[in-house]
């Protein structure tokens, strides 16, 4: 059998037959699954294709699996308080964790604590990157959701504290889900609330386009690909699909039932936890506290198949299968690292352990000179300022530097990748 382009991963809040599973989505057969622990809400991510990692419920740390390798006992990475939601960089460079109100930053290449983000006044609820890793989005249970730009979080001056890109302060009660769609810095974010509203916003500027109303609160939201639809899952189980191509111009809007493409899915018993649909935008499955995973055909609405679970859904998502997952003898390329759970882990006697060396673009002893950081940040607010309406009175002009620009976007990117390639040898090297 040829391995699959998609897989389904799920876990539970019971974890009796396995922390996480992986499934078939077109049958629902399961082809993997991983032991030991019980994995909690929000907490589940696959780092780089290599990695299952999946934050233990109620504990102050994280279970690691070796995506091809379900029976290893699973490494621990210990952190500083209870973690209450998890992310991996689509990249691969950074994992972010929710831990009480604050946002810990790891490095995945030497395992160092970059930074720890206290900008919530409540529990961190969710994380979300961007589809290119250049930023992040947050929401907590103090209604607010944070846009944060990575580049400027990952910086080297100590003394100046990262600060969020925009906040977005239009829901009235804790954000429970968020979801980001493709593009970057010019994607567009849906965030989900117990206000009974679902909100989508402009990652760049910060500007809310629309919100959408219903009679109960949405726990989950998901865009299918080409952004067509809106897929929110209610506290009642119900799943509501909102067209995103309406020819209405209002920015507030109530969920109605049409021939629009506004039509709700019917099946689950209890609030609906988790939504994911699949590449090609046909397939939509959701997981719910009635302790089932169910795929859907979007088409025609219908469940396509349905599969018991032994607690409440925690995690449920579609995702391209990586490589290694059904190859036995292969093995990571890199090494998970210990991670550090202080800021200065040199000064705090908590180091890596790896014997690798950290690579600093710092500044020279003569002219300073921007550092590589600091260049992307500035690259970015020119690229933005490009796109503002103000700015397009002059066409020629304007194609000419956007031309200017993405060519210092390539240059950029083959820096990073090339140094991003030497300190990995470096720290694989063999003594």
């Amino acid at each position: 059998m040829s391995a699959p382009v998609e897989v389904v991963l799920s876990a539970d809040s019971a974890g009796q037959l396995f922390n996480c599973a992986v499934f078939d989505p077109h049958s629902g057969s399961e082809f993997l699954s991983y032991r030991g622990g019980n994995t909690s809400s929000r907490s589940l991510t696959v780092l780089n294709g290599e990695y299952i990692l999946g934050a233990q419920l109620g504990k102050n740390f994280i279970n690691v699996w070796e995506i091809q390798r379900k029976d290893q006992l699973q490494q621990k990475i210990v952190c500083p308080g209870i973690v209450t939601c998890l992310c991996a960089s689509p990249d691969g460079l950074y994992v972010l964790a929710g831990i009480a109100e604050a946002i810990y930053l790891w490095e995945m290449s030497t395992g160092n604590l970059l930074a720890i983000l206290s900008r919530h006044y409540q529990d961190v609820s969710c994380i979300r990157f961007t589809d290119d890793s250049s930023h992040f989005v947050s929401g907590g249970k103090d209604n607010l959701a944070l846009i944060w730009n990575l580049s400027s979080v990952v910086q080297l001056d100590s003394s100046r504290t990262p600060e969020p890109c925009h906040i977005l302060s239009r829901h009235s009660l804790p954000i429970t889900d968020i979801h980001c769609g493709l593009m970057g810095p010019q994607a567009r974010v849906a965030t989900a609330s117990l206000d009974q509203t679902v909100k989508v916003w402009e990652v760049s500027s910060g500007e809310m386009l629309l919100s959408v109303l219903f009679d109960v609160g949405i726990m989950s939201v998901t865009f299918d690909p080409c952004e067509y639809f809106l897929f929110c899952g209610g506290s009642d189980g119900n799943i509501f699909q909102v067209s995103l191509c309406s020819t209405s111009l209002s920015r507030d809007k109530t969920f109605q039932t049409d021939s629009d493409g506004n039509q709700v899915f019917k099946g689950h018993r209890n609030l609906v936890t988790c939504l994911s649909v699949s590449m090609d935008g046909t397939l939509l499955l959701s997981g719910s506290n009635d302790e089932t995973v169910r795929m859907w055909d979007v088409q025609s609405k219908q469940c396509i198949w349905s599969i018991n679970h032994k607690g409440h859904v925690t995690n449920a998502v579609i995702i391209p299968a990586p490589a290694n997952m059904f190859l036995a003898d292969s093995h990571p390329a890199v090494p998970l690292p210990r991670f550090s759970r202080h800021l200065n882990p040199s000064e705090q006697g908590d180091g890596t352990g790896s014997g690798g060396m950290c690579l600093r673009l710092g500044a020279s002893t003569q002219e300073r000179e921007g550092t590589y950081l600091e260049k992307a940040d500035e690259l970015y607010s020119l690229m933005c300022a490009v796109t503002d309406k103000s700015v397009f009175g002059d066409g020629e002009n304007t194609k000419v530097r956007v031309s200017e620009l993405e060519e210092e976007v390539k240059t950029l990117k083959k820096i990073n990748k090339d140094l991003y390639e030497f300190s990995t040898q470096l720290l694989t090297k063999p003594n």
